[in-house]
């Protein structure tokens, strides 16, 4: 079983109630995307944390692996820059009554974070996605 972490600010109310995650293949200049590419490393039973609007809002376990897909239509104009084949994975959400703030917790977080592609930097409050 491995963790993983998805910024879900643009798509968290579709993925979260659609069941899934999806991402584009390619940033919109084309090259790949290391968190684009972790997409196709998850596996069933692997746990995924959702952040979105500062928080960890939702918890989910895959349930299926990876496959290509089309962008999903409930998207609407989210991503416009986003390509129209991605990859696409099941997850089983749960909604968070009580959702986390990392940069709360960041002294405790510090030591655990990997020195790269961390969704979290381990200087003193900074959080990429935190502020």
């Amino acid at each position: 079983m491995r963790y993983w972490w998805v910024n879900q600010n643009q798509t968290f109310r579709q993925e979260i109630e659609g069941g899934y995650l999806w991402s584009p293949k390619r940033n919109k200049n084309g090259h790949r995307n290391p968190f684009y590419e972790f997409m196709r490393e998850v596996a069933p039973g692997d746990i995924v944390f959702s952040f979105c609007d500062t928080r960890i809002a939702a918890l989910g376990i895959v349930s299926g692996y990876c496959r290509e897909s089309p962008k999903p239509e409930e998207f609407g104009n989210a991503g416009t820059n986003w390509s129209q084949i991605g990859w696409r994975v099941g997850v089983r959400w749960q909604r968070l009554n009580n959702a986390i703030r990392p940069k709360d917790h960041i002294a405790r977080l510090r030591p655990d974070l990997a020195s790269k592609y961390a969704p979290l930097t381990p200087m003193a409050m900074d959080c990429r996605a935190c502020t």
